[in-house]
């Protein structure tokens, strides 16, 4: 989803100017990191590692692009496979993809720029192929409806291990995740329930063995566990890389590192290393108990307000989150100007 006008740029020192003392994790190529080198991807919005194809990470483009799906080799950035999706109408804004334990990609057709404005949306499945290269493959279409009403979303997850897909809304003042039903039917609406809160999402990913639930922004990341369907406690804090238009994040699939996209020509793919369980201990990382919009647990206040109480690092990042938001919201401000 395209907030920010080509020619706006807003770059991490002006955060850094507006927060002094607030930093953000600088970028620093991982050995597994990548750019995507084909021109023809130019608004990269999801990533899905494969399971079948080491080293190969399944993207898309945001919009006007078409019904298409590419494979990317990590090891080169080139891409190895383009699928053309068939069997589905029009693809009218793509934000994510994932995949699922049955071994099918799920790619969501749900981002709603003008937040409501369409009833419905959808979610295209279809078989990994085995082998790679350029082909056509057959998908399938399900409408998707929102409990509470239409809206606008840019996260679409399906659990490893239940197979259960969930989608995190997209609201200035915080979202909403939503589970869709046990089992997706191509007969009739899917209807998705909010079952929790969350705060400004561009993406999020189930760790393999489905016990984290990541989730990241333009400016940070947290990861939660989750249990029992829902995503638990505070979260931790993830040092996401400053990537400007931040739009997709996946675990690779032994789980040992996070990686993260963006938008725009050649962009660059971060690998993060996953911080180990014992992290969670550390009272540095983990502020008080919240929910996962940011609040504290059990708080009636606005969603995504962190409490007075909260520690230094959750501060701070609610702090960096604040400050992006408002400058995105400029962006949008000044590119509804010109339009003007």
């Amino acid at each position: 989803m395209r907030l920010l006008p080509r020619s706006t740029v807003v770059p991490a020192a002006l955060v850094l100017a507006l927060l002094p003392g607030a930093a953000l994790a600088a970028e620093t190529p991982a050995a597994s990191g990548f750019t995507l080198t084909d021109p023809r991807i130019r608004e990269s919005s999801g990533l899905a590692a494969s399971r079948i194809h080491p080293g190969v990470y399944w993207t898309h483009n945001d919009s006007d692009d078409g019904p298409y799906v590419y494979a990317v080799d990590s090891a080169t950035g080139k891409t190895v496979a383009r699928l053309t999706l068939t069997g589905i109408g029009t693809p009218r804004d793509v934000e994510a993809i994932s995949l699922g334990p049955d071994g099918q990609l799920y790619l969501g057709d749900i981002g709603d720029n003008k937040d409501g404005t369409w009833d419905h949306v959808w979610i295209y499945r279809f078989q990994e192929p085995k082998e790679l290269g350029d082909r056509t493959v057959a998908a399938e279409q399900f409408t998707v409806t929102y409990a509470d009403g239409p809206r606008n979303a840019e996260a679409l997850m399906v659990h490893p291990v239940t197979g259960r897909v969930y989608i995190a809304s997209k609201n200035e003042q915080g979202g909403g995740l939503y589970e869709g039903p046990e089992r997706l039917s191509a007969d009739g609406r899917n209807v998705f329930r909010r079952v929790a809160e969350v705060p400004w999402v561009t993406d999020g990913a189930f760790s393999p063995d489905g016990t984290r639930l990541t989730l990241r922004g333009y400016l940070t990341a947290r990861t939660y566990a989750w249990k029992d369907g829902r995503p638990e406690g505070p979260g931790e804090r993830v040092d996401a890389p400053w990537q400007g238009q931040a739009e997709s994040v996946t675990y690779t699939p032994d789980g040992r590192t996070l990686m993260f996209g963006a938008e725009g020509a050649n962009s660059r793919v971060v690998a993060v290393p996953v911080a180990p369980a014992a992290a969670a201990s550390d009272p540095a990382r983990s502020p008080a108990p919240q929910r996962p919009g940011g609040g504290p647990t059990g708080s009636s206040g606005a969603q995504g307000a962190p409490s007075g109480q909260d520690s230094g690092s959750f501060t701070k990042g609610a702090l960096v989150l604040a400050a992006g938001t408002a400058l995105v919201l400029a962006g949008k401000r000044l590119f509804r100007r010109r339009k003007g």
